[in-house]
């Protein structure tokens, strides 16, 4: 049956090796032996790799690979692949296809080039891949792709899944031993699960070619608005365009035949914006997929004739995209500890849980927002399109009294009137009566937490391995108060605890409008942190307090945090230096060239005319003249101004310092620059300009 006959399910995962695969090939003790190492972390030995490796070899053969590649994330917050055929020569002249158990399970790629924040030099280039087995192998573009972690020659992490998995066992311990300390002794694993909602534009290919700041920095660095944006609220939902619903379905089946379980689409709220939500996944799956996800969008919006903008604010004055990190935690037993039940047992485990979530996003505020903070995220976070740079909890008005029922020891009586004990006994939770905030950067949701604040192009790997600890920390803080609690007087000191975390850490909770100046301030008043920018938050991931969670939970050495704190703060300077240098380049090639030619001709329009009759008034021609004038010597100004301050940060040792150079002043240069150009763009007619403006590419899918 050919790829275009098949149905969905038949489509669905034909070109993983996934769990069906394996049971079907390989020899039940080596698929018992795979699923051991996958479901508890066992160690795979050689010989059962070496089956493994040749049965998927064959299998990938067969569909087509010549190549196989370890496929990792370095500190870049992309993927990275280097292919090796599967072919070994023989003494006859010929070649025999080899796939050795060796090849599967390690990798040694030069890792000399890749971020490391000071963690080794440059000269030392052994770096190692690992196979991560939990994660389907798969094949795209003739080669068999096998995730792995990515670490240096002496063992530190040098990638995003290292710490994601180490976070993930750490949450699954924790929460175990906590499960068990509350009678809940049949589950023997839980499992983070994760949703990642992807926002994206979508552009012609032809125009965005033709605009250099999309080309070199992934937004628009000039650009005056059009006449209309998405004041009209038209194209949230609204019905799909021919041409944006043919690149949907193809996209569509490209992700599901790599098994990502791509659920829903739609129109978003900017002009040219869309998304994709996928079905909940396994945390480092779901991680993997994402990265495929952006990926193949890239991939078959160039067979479309589109470009796909993954940038957190690639046009001024309408909304940026983001990435909503849907959150929640399943036993091995398919019990959603975030899922509140209909007995005083599942509700007392959904308080616990709960309120570890709430002290630990209290407790860690600052990294939760370091794990998403980028030089794109910056342009979007707080401003009305996305969660302020505050970190603080939606939990709705039916759970909060919930809540202030459990802190003050009273009955609760739900919206329906009916009374229910708390106290003691906690009471039964109506689901799905929370509305949702889009103003808040980590609301509850039913049966999960949505994180709303990464941005569209970030690896949702940082974002989880925080959640994942700072839960796991908690959790472990429940286990050590009530350990030794007997039997009798369990329920009362839980009772107690219950109420002692949310008096502490209730300040966290907000359910009101995130957007609003006046929750600013009371955020303030209430000790929250408000770190604005990637500057003013990358400090902190060398807290003290910081440190020791990592440490204590294995997750990341002191070192290992170091060299990410430096790599991020790098990231950052190079973004805008790179966004100052673009700004630079294109105005003074491309826009002043349109500009000058269209002061020159209405120049002498004006002057055609007072020869054709002298006393005529050319007020219309002489008022543009005017305003072009002006506006074209604050241009050039500017233009000065943030050339002579970008040298001056390129001249910058410190590399903190040299950041908040960036944020504080060339950022703000370049602001005022825009505007300049912006003015005097609006003036001149589109003929004049060598490259498309927002009129055009906002509206150019028809």
């Amino acid at each position: 049956m050919s790829e275009e006959t098949k149905s969905v399910p038949e489509m669905f995962g034909c070109l993983v090796f996934n769990d069906s695969v394996m049971r079907e090939r390989l020899p039940k003790d080596i698929y018992r032996a795979v699923r051991k190492t996958i479901q508890r972390g066992s160690h795979l030995e050689l010989e059962v790799a070496n089956s493994v490796a040749a049965i998927m070899k064959n299998w990938a053969i067969e569909h087509g690979a010549t190549h196989f590649t370890h496929w990792f994330q370095p500190m870049t917050g992309l993927t990275a692949e280097k292919h090796d055929s599967f072919i070994s020569p023989e003494p006859t002249g010929g070649v025999i296809m080899e796939f050795s158990g060796k090849e599967l399970v390690k990798g040694e790629p030069d890792a000399s080039s890749f971020p490391s924040g000071g963690l080794r030099a440059t000269f030392e280039a052994r770096g190692y891949t690992a196979w991560d087995p939990s994660s389907p192998a798969f094949i795209k573009d003739g080669s068999l792709y096998i995730p792995t972690a990515f670490c240096s020659y002496g063992g530190q992490a040098l990638d995003k899944k290292t710490p994601l998995l180490r976070s993930m066992e750490t949450i699954n311990r924790e929460a175990v031993k906590v499960l068990h300390l509350l009678g809940k002794t049949e589950v023997n694993r839980i499992d983070i699960t994760v949703g990642a909602e992807q926002e994206y534009f979508l552009i012609d290919k032809d125009l965005y070619k033709k605009r250099k700041d999309l080309l070199l920095t992934g937004r628009t660095l000039i650009g005056a608005a059009a006449p209309k944006g998405q004041e009209m609220e038209d194209h949230y939902f609204g019905v799909l365009k021919p041409k944006v619903a043919s690149f949907m379905h193809d996209l569509d089946e490209e992700l599901w035949k790599l098994g990502v379980p791509a659920k829903t689409k739609h129109n978003e709220v900017a002009p040219a914006q869309h998304e994709l939500a996928p079905v909940f996944e396994t945390a480092n799956v779901a991680v993997d997929h994402n990265q495929l996800t952006m990926e193949i969008m890239k991939k078959i919006a160039d067979k479309h004739n589109f470009a796909c903008l993954l940038h957190e604010k690639p046009f001024e004055g309408v909304n940026g995209s983001g990435k909503h990190d849907n959150w929640s935690i399943v036993t091995d037993t398919g019990e959603n500890l975030l899922k509140p039940g209909k007995t005083p047992e599942e509700n007392r485990i959904f308080m616990v849980f709960l309120l570890a979530v709430i002290s630990a996003v209290d407790d860690y505020a600052d990294l939760m927002r370091i794990s998403v903070a980028t030089a794109g995220n910056d342009h979007r976070l707080g401003a009305n399109e996305a969660p302020p740079a505050v970190i603080s909890i939606f939990v709705g008005d039916e759970l909060a009294a919930q809540l202030k029922s459990l802190e003050e020891g009273t009955d609760f009586v739900s919206s329906e009137k009916k009374q229910m004990g708390i106290a003691r006994v906690l009471p039964h939770f109506t689901q799905d009566n929370t509305d949702r905030n889009r103003t808040s950067p980590f609301a509850f949701t039913g049966n999960k937490f949505e994180f709303r604040m990464p941005g569209s192009s970030l690896s949702i790997s940082d974002p989880n391995v925080v959640l994942n600890t700072a839960v796991a920390d908690a959790l472990r803080n429940i286990y050590e108060a009530l350990e030794n609690v007997s039997e009798d007087k369990f329920e009362e000191e839980l009772d107690k605890l219950l109420k002692k975390l949310l008096k502490e850490h209730k300040k966290v909770i907000f359910n009101g409008n995130g957007y609003t100046d006046e929750w600013i301030e009371e955020a303030e008043r209430r000790g929250l942190y408000n770190l604005v920018s990637l500057p003013d938050a990358m400090p902190h991931l060398l807290d003290e307090k910081n440190i020791s969670l990592f440490e204590r939970h294995r997750i990341f050495t002191k070192e290992e945090l170091s060299s990410r704190y430096e790599i991020f703060l790098e990231n950052y300077v190079k973004t805008i230096h790179i966004e100052s240098l673009a700004m630079q380049e294109m105005v003074r090639k491309d826009f002043t060239a349109g500009l000058v030619k269209y002061m020159k001709d209405i120049t002498v329009e004006a002057l055609d005319k007072k020869r054709f009759s002298p006393n005529m008034k050319c007020t219309y021609e002489e008022r543009i003249i005017s305003t072009l004038d002006d506006t074209s010597e604050r241009i050039c100004t500017q233009l000065d101004v943030l050339k002579a301050d970008t040298r001056k940060a390129e001249a910058m040792t410190d590399t903190l310092e040299t950041a908040h150079f960036y944020h504080d002043t060339i950022l703000k240069d370049m602001e005022e620059l825009r505007k300049a150009v912006d003015k005097a763009e609006a003036i001149i007619p589109d003929g004049y300009l060598p490259y498309p403006t927002y009129g055009d590419i906002l509206f150019s899918l028809r």
